[in-house]
């Protein structure tokens, strides 16, 4: 698929380019256990982030007991784009974030709620009759993804996973 209509295509055509893996190769599932390094990427695990009980609740006291609450995977690929794997204590990705100057493969990061993200770009798209960033959002799924070319971001995260104490504005 050539640069000239992916670009006069827009965000359709990356779902439909993620669709037909097309894209840079993921195998992260949210939901699911992070994914393996790929061979043309490397892998960080960033410290735990930990916080207070009493500061996830507003509180101030600083004797709280800490606990981790989530850790961040970091794989960035040879192109420049990087994939952030929000891991729950349970050892499952329960969001996503990604950035840079190629898509990542949003059908394997999304794994089984792909086809919810996919549908939910179609009826968007349909409903406004013109290409943009797209929020898709369910009460099981919310996927924010934009950019053009050279330039993408999003982010996913599945509500009911999220740890206690973090919104969908955390996952940067």
């Amino acid at each position: 698929m050539s640069k000239r209509y992916l670009r006069a295509a827009g965000p359709a055509a990356l779902v439909l380019c993620a669709a037909l893996g097309m894209t840079q190769t993921a195998w992260a599932v949210l939901g699911g256990a992070p994914m393996p390094t790929p061979p043309n990427a490397t892998a960080t695990m960033a410290a735990p982030v930990t916080r207070a009980a009493s500061a996830m609740q507003g509180g101030s006291s600083a004797s709280a007991p800490a606990s981790a609450a989530y850790s961040v995977r970091i794989t960035t690929y040879s192109s420049g784009t990087t994939v952030r794997e929000y891991v729950g204590a349970d050892g499952n990705v329960f969001a996503i974030a990604w950035n840079g100057p190629s898509m990542p493969d949003l059908q394997g990061l999304l794994g089984n709620y792909f086809p919810q993200y996919a549908s939910g770009v179609k009826a968007i798209h349909a409903a406004r009759h013109s290409r943009g960033p797209v929020a898709v959002e369910s009460s099981d799924l919310v996927v924010h993804s934009g950019g053009h070319m050279g330039s993408f971001f999003g982010q996913a995260w599945l509500p009911s996973a999220l740890p206690a104490g973090i919104t969908g504005a955390d996952v940067k």
